[in-house]
């Protein structure tokens, strides 16, 4: 009789912590209740900042910054390509095409290396790897090529492609010729003139003409005055 007492007893206490469990369900299920969302999560509207900066970025002044560029830096950036690719001459293609040559070389330089078709399409409007064609790969290969195999996400930073690209020409393409510094980009260098030269502003303008005078030539505050009129001799008295 004591045994079944006990049986009774230990379900009597399995079923009334079961109960409190489901009434503290219940309770803190309608303290705690809150309407869902009529739509989930929330937009933001972020503009593409890298695609921004690049629209706004001009390309590298090749002349100004290759003579300058750090090499040593340039082979430590390379450092990241060398698991696709080499640039060593002769040396073997591996998951990328071997880049000795590259710079001012034809675009799928390598024969007999399988080429995306996106980068066969690519050819026809581009057929070299000009200087700005790699800064501009580099930056954003898939961007750059749509479709290419090529899934690296390409280096953000300016100076690093610069770099890159100066150790690049040194691996077989140090003929190929670094441009001529653009003077317009050079410090100091005078803002192209839209149309016809603005006088400066405050410049005087002459009073005979109403026109500012020309650039080194003084401006002058008054008219020149007209020249008296010649005299002339008393008719003679009649006679």
């Amino acid at each position: 009789m004591s045994g079944d007492l006990k049986w009774n007893k230990i379900f009597g206490a399995a079923l009334g912590t079961a109960f409190v469990i489901l009434v503290v369900q219940q309770a803190s299920g309608l303290i705690y209740h809150s309407e869902p969302p009529e739509k989930m999560g929330y937009f933001v509207d972020a503009p593409d900042e890298v695609a921004g900066a690049e629209q706004a970025e001009l390309p590298p002044d090749w002349g100004t910054v290759l003579p300058t560029a750090d090499l040593a830096a340039g082979e430590a950036a390379f450092a990241r390509c060398q698991a696709c690719h080499n640039a060593t001459q002769g040396g073997a293609d591996g998951i990328g095409p071997n880049l000795y040559g590259v710079v001012g070389g034809p675009v799928m330089h390598r024969a007999g290396f399988a080429y995306s078709d996106a980068m066969a399409k690519h050819k026809a409007e581009a057929p070299t790897w000009g200087y700005d064609q790699l800064n501009s790969f580099i930056t954003a290969p898939a961007r750059y090529v749509p479709g290419t195999k090529m899934s690296f996400a390409g280096i953000r930073d300016t100076q690093t492609r610069i770099n890159l690209i100066a150790w690049l020409r040194s691996q077989g393409s140090s003929g190929f010729a670094i441009p001529a510094p653009d003077p317009a980009r050079q410090p100091g260098a005078a803002a192209p003139a839209e149309g016809e030269a603005a006088p400066a502003e405050g410049a005087p303008a002459t009073e005979a003409t109403g026109e500012a005078p020309a650039v080194g030539e003084p401006a002058t505050t008054q008219a020149t005055p007209a020249a008296p009129p010649a005299a002339t001799s008393p008719a003679p008295p009649n006679s």
